[in-house]
């Protein structure tokens, strides 16, 4: 069997996936470099039996995998799971869709509209670009001068991210044990297939408990709650690897992303779960035909 992993640099997590591959007898893993391959659509003969998509960059990522796809490739995850999970937007319309709990959001495409449908929400509010990652370009909004400005400078900016506004409730993660009010945390739970095999606490002083920005992780014990709405998201965007980001709230709990390149270097010590291993186990029966 010939595996295609399609990457930008190796980082860690890709190098935890070439090891699990270079275990199995039988298996020949091939790099592709998105800085070096280019396509002749139409024409592509490839001999891959399935191929991994480790993008970095987004727009590599899904065009390379629509091109596999288009040359008869089966890829993980599809192109179609990396249409939806790379936009917000598109993320909350199959969640809603699949009637899986989220905060609210609401979307705007003028300055005036924006701020008009913030004030209708109540502050504060986060104002996210419907493409990105790590927690870039997020902002807390408290307030109307706040919501001006924000609001301003992104309708100056006027590039595609800037140019829609994806408005979210913001949600207090915040938590209160033994009567102590302790720093907010959120859950990043990981999905292969059709079932949730790890999750880590993300915590933080800072409102954003993303890893990428300072966040330290512990293990998060999988529930029978974390599992059920971890997998019901993952199916709403059409399944597959995916790591779900989960908010813990008064109302149980709700799902406020899905990733499609799903980073877990620090999260196999963390959790004790060999999560390449169970990538690896899902991918190979999948070009097998027994997992699609």
């Amino acid at each position: 069997m010939k595996i295609g992993m399609l990457h930008s640099l190796i980082r860690k997590d890709e190098k935890y996936l070439i090891d699990e591959f270079n275990k199995i007898k039988g298996v020949e893993l091939e790099l592709i470099d998105d800085r070096q391959i280019s396509f002749n659509l139409g024409k592509d003969h490839f001999d891959y039996d399935i191929v991994v998509e480790r993008c970095i960059n987004h727009s590599r990522a899904l065009h390379g995998l629509k091109l596999f796809e288009t040359a008869g490739i089966k890829c993980v995850n599809k192109y179609s799971v990396a249409t939806i999970c790379g936009d917000k937007l598109l993320t909350s319309c199959s969640l809603a869709e699949h009637k899986v709990p989220q905060p609210e959001v609401r979307v705007a495409f003028t300055e005036e509209s924006a701020l008009r449908t913030i004030e209708e929400m109540g502050y504060p509010v986060v104002l996210k670009p419907a493409v990105g990652s790590w927690g870039r370009l997020l902002s807390k909004i408290n307030d109307r001068d706040a919501a001006e400005a924000i609001l301003e400078h992104k309708t100056v900016l006027g590039s595609y991210h800037h140019s829609i506004f994806y408005i979210q409730k913001y949600v207090e993660k915040a938590r209160i044990e033994n009567g102590e009010k302790l720093p907010g945390r959120d859950i990043r739970s990981f999905v292969v297939g059709d079932k949730c095999i790890a999750a880590i606490y993300r915590t933080s002083p800072h409102w954003i408990t993303n890893t990428a920005r300072g966040g330290k992780a512990t293990n998060c014990v999988v529930t029978d709650e974390l599992n059920d709405i971890s997998v019901r998201a993952a199916k709403a965007v059409g399944g597959g690897i995916v790591a779900i980001d989960v908010f813990e709230t008064e109302n149980g709990l709700m799902v406020n992303e899905v990733n499609y390149t799903m980073e877990y270097k620090n999260s196999i010590v963390t959790t004790g779960v060999n999560i390449p291993q169970k990538m690896v186990e899902y991918i190979l029966q999948v070009a097998e035909g027994r997992n699609d």
